[in-house]
């Protein structure tokens, strides 16, 4: 018996050398198939452009082909569902903005996912500026005279967003919970139609990327009246900040690389490596991020996940706070 139990452990031992060895050979060979980034927007979007951005430079430094799919549609879920239930191989990637992953949990009572459990965190891309702009004839500029016309005609003035629980809609919600107004969500498929309702005047107000309002208040078709920042941007330094009228606003959307629960360690490190590397170069930075206003967030794995539970816990409380629920 005790002969037996001694064979019966040296198979048990050689089936488990015999895995670690090949999960070894996966990692020192990855990668050598084609690679999926997953985006859960449609094409045009910010995060989409950042996605192929980041396809297009992986496929020459890692020599295989990287590919973005689009998967748009449930305000992310659809999107991340069929990222956290494919192989946690490394050829299923997700870049996705901080909404889907650490404000959606405590927006929707039922999920059938857990972001902060059932991803990978690889790390961060870019951080994306936010900007409170509104149609320059409406007879507001500044945060104090808009809260004014709110207050003056509670839940009459309209605003753009582009889904519940998108950017817009959310930091519409912290103005109105920190301000005490009531304004109208006017809800669009994505942020190119709902810019041009604002320009047109359709909508007077809303919150957008820096990037995406910068060109047009310089053209004289939306007012830039506040920034989302602790403080003043170097580039409009005339442009107060939110929490100067609402002391403690401060919101800055970011995009980040994921990956399905239970990747394999080393080959997180080889693409953050990699993502470091490229978010470092600077014809990158001139080529991404300087038309776009971004600025880098890559860091590692490690200091990506503390950055998200951090978040995570500060966005359950205001959706507490505002009594903000998406069923």
């Amino acid at each position: 018996m005790t002969e037996w139990f001694a064979k019966a452990g040296a198979v048990v031992l050689s089936a488990l050398m015999l895995t670690v060895g090949a999960a070894d050979a996966q990692t020192a060979d990855y990668p050598n198939k084609l690679i999926r980034i997953i985006v859960p927007v449609v094409p045009g979007g910010l995060a989409d452009t950042l996605a192929r951005a980041v396809a297009q430079h992986l496929s020459v430094s890692i020599g295989q082909q990287v590919i973005v799919e689009n998967k748009a549609g449930g305000n992310f879920q659809i999107a991340l569902s069929h990222v956290v239930n494919s192989a946690p191989d490394g050829y299923t990637l997700l870049v996705a903005q901080e909404g889907a992953i650490v404000l959606n949990p405590h927006l929707y009572s039922k999920l059938s996912y857990d972001p902060l459990k059932d991803l990978t965190p690889i790390t961060g891309i870019a951080k994306v500026d936010q900007v409170l702009i509104t149609n320059p004839a409406f007879p507001v500029s500044s945060v104090g005279e808009l809260i004014q016309a709110a207050k003056a005609k509670p839940g009459e003035i309209g605003f753009g967003a582009f889904g519940p629980g998108s950017t817009p809609h959310v930091y519409m919600e912290m103005l109105q919970h920190m301000a005490g107004v009531k304004f109208v969500p006017v809800q669009y498929r994505g942020a190119a139609p709902m810019l041009a309702d604002i320009v047109a005047g359709h909508v007077p107000v809303t919150f957008i990327s820096l990037g995406q309002a910068l060109p047009l208040h310089r053209e004289g078709k939306v007012r830039i009246i506040a920034v989302c920042t602790a403080e003043r941007l170097a580039l409009l330094p005339e442009i107060p900040t939110m929490a100067e009228t609402l002391r403690g606003f401060e919101a800055t959307a970011w995009h980040g690389l994921f990956a399905p629960a239970g990747i394999p360690p080393d080959v997180v490190r080889k693409i953050n490596a990699e993502v470091q590397r490229m978010t470092a170069d600077r014809s990158f930075q001139e080529k991404v991020f300087a038309p776009t206003y971004f600025r880098s967030m890559s860091s590692s794995p490690e200091q990506f996940a503390a950055t998200l539970r951090a978040e995570s816990a500060q966005w359950k409380k205001f959706a507490e706070d505002a009594k903000l629920r998406i069923e």
